[in-house]
């Protein structure tokens, strides 16, 4: 094996990797027994996804009256959490579309996890809507639906029809933009397996062999995703803050909304991407592959969208007193001082202050500062979406209606449960795919200028990894 010479400037992976250290290193954590680390944490996971499928039975069964909705908040915990997961849902897609048009080599050691986490964080915010409904089984209702009196058409003027259309188009193009990136690596698992489980790559694989017409195939292909998926990222939230926005509802009824989500989203889905992949790094041993600059990259972004998105508050607050509309102020006094300051105040701290300590170099690239503030951030955002939804439903122009809603048992183990259906599916992805995209870290290393001595980097039963990006 021949040593790698490092760059000039500091490596996106760290020490002196061949082609096959790298395969042996990400390829390793799927074919060997799981850890004690991974076997605790899908226990808690499936522990989690066992309440959540207890609560949900628990909703339907006895209906929406186990919530504690109420007649003046009619969304509570559902939407919240539906908002909250469609934000996580983000970044994924953002690192991996936007990124890659921009030739960012940064993205490389994130983006597999990253898209993963977006269709899993999709699929816990599509739970929400549905179990909202109450009469779930009648969910095929959100579609055009013919019968004997001629189709029963939606309505297409309803901000959440769009959803529907938004989050299924969004879901559809990120599975497959993230199985395209898996197909180089599952036919790296199949070389390297034996028996059933060879059988099973090569189906998955579509007979890859790492020709140049695939690899041609395969940029192509990579290209018009990021091109499809681009837009979808600003266009998704986008439609989500319109169920908001498109209402008469002081408080809802914003130009803003739009921006302002979308930045809200990419800054919480960052953050959760940070806290996995900060998990990952250390029980897969993944530390020469998500480096310090990728957490410092990453750190970057969390601040530029922090601050967008604390610019948007204060925007909001300026613009509700600027408008000399009373029901508009009342709206944002009551946010602030009204008997939910608790998560305003939680929100702003969370948010707009605590971010700002990545102005510092030291702390942009220190591991226990990224992980807690990107489970903090997180906290935030969830306190974010409830601040719009329930403080602005609290408090409408009848004071007789006026109310307080507390989340009752039903609620929170479905939105504790959402987490644990999260986890389950992210920690089998990490058993059954690379958590690393194994050709795109084998490009960087070929075009960042490391040179190679020698011709045998790695043995040749791996000889369709060499085919590294162009």
């Amino acid at each position: 094996m021949s040593a790698v010479v490092s760059p000039i400037r500091e490596p996106l992976i760290t020490g002196s990797k061949t082609y096959h250290d790298i395969t042996e290193d990400i390829c390793g954590p799927t074919e060997r027994a799981p850890g004690l680390l991974w076997t605790i944490a899908m226990a808690l996971s499936v522990a989690g996804l066992a309440t959540f499928a207890f609560s949900v039975f628990w909703t339907v069964y006895f209906g929406i009256g186990t919530w504690d909705l109420n007649r003046t908040i009619g969304w509570g915990w559902d939407i919240t959490n539906f908002v909250w997961w469609i934000g996580i849902g983000h970044a994924g897609t953002l690192i991996s579309a936007i990124l890659l048009l921009f030739r960012q080599k940064w993205r490389t050691g994130v983006n597999r996890a990253a898209e993963a986490m977006t269709i899993f964080a999709v699929i816990c915010a599509g739970q929400f809507p549905l179990i909202h409904m109450g009469r779930i089984w009648l969910a095929f209702f959100i579609f055009p639906y013919p019968n004997t009196r001629g189709p029963l058409w939606v309505n297409f003027n309803s901000p959440l029809l769009w959803d529907v259309f938004a989050i299924s188009t969004y879901f559809t193009v990120s599975i497959l933009f993230w199985y395209t990136g898996l197909v180089p690596d599952f036919a790296t698992m199949r070389d390297r397996s034996t028996g059933m489980r060879r059988k099973i790559y090569n189906f998955l694989s579509f007979g890859w062999t790492g020709s140049a017409k695939h690899w041609q195939r395969f940029e192509s292909l990579s290209l018009i995703l990021a091109g499809l998926a681009t837009p979808l990222v600003l266009s998704v939230h986008t439609i989500v803050s319109f169920d908001f926005a498109t209402s008469v509802i002081p408080g809802w009824h914003t130009t803003i909304f739009p921006p302002y989500f979308v930045a809200g989203a990419i800054f919480s889905g960052f953050a959760m991407v940070l806290t996995l992949m900060l998990i990952a790094r250390k029980v897969l041993h993944l530390e020469d592959y998500i480096t310090l600059e990728h957490i410092e990259s990453m750190n970057k972004v969390i601040l530029l969208t922090g601050s967008i998105v604390g610019t948007a508050y204060l925007t909001e607050l300026f613009i509700s007193w600027y408008s000399g509309y009373i029901y508009e102020q009342f709206a944002f006094f009551n946010r602030a001082l009204g008997p939910y300051w608790w998560s305003y105040f939680g929100m702003m701290a969370c948010n707009v202050l605590s971010p700002q300590i990545f102005w510092f170099k030291k702390y942009r690239r220190s591991i226990f500062v990224t992980f807690f503030m990107s489970i903090f951030i997180n906290i935030g955002m969830w306190f974010e979406r409830f601040v719009i939804i329930a403080t602005t439903l609290a408090r409408d122009y009848l004071p007789s209606s006026w109310s307080y809603y507390v989340p009752t048992w039903v609620e929170i183990g479905i939105f504790v449960g959402s987490m644990g259906l999260f986890f389950v599916l992210f920690l089998l992805f990490t058993r059954v795919a690379p958590v690393v995209a194994i050709a795109e870290v084998k490009s960087i290393l070929k075009t960042s200028g490391d040179q190679y001595k020698g011709k045998n980097a790695m043995p040749h039963h791996h000889a369709h990894d060499d085919h590294g990006h162009h």
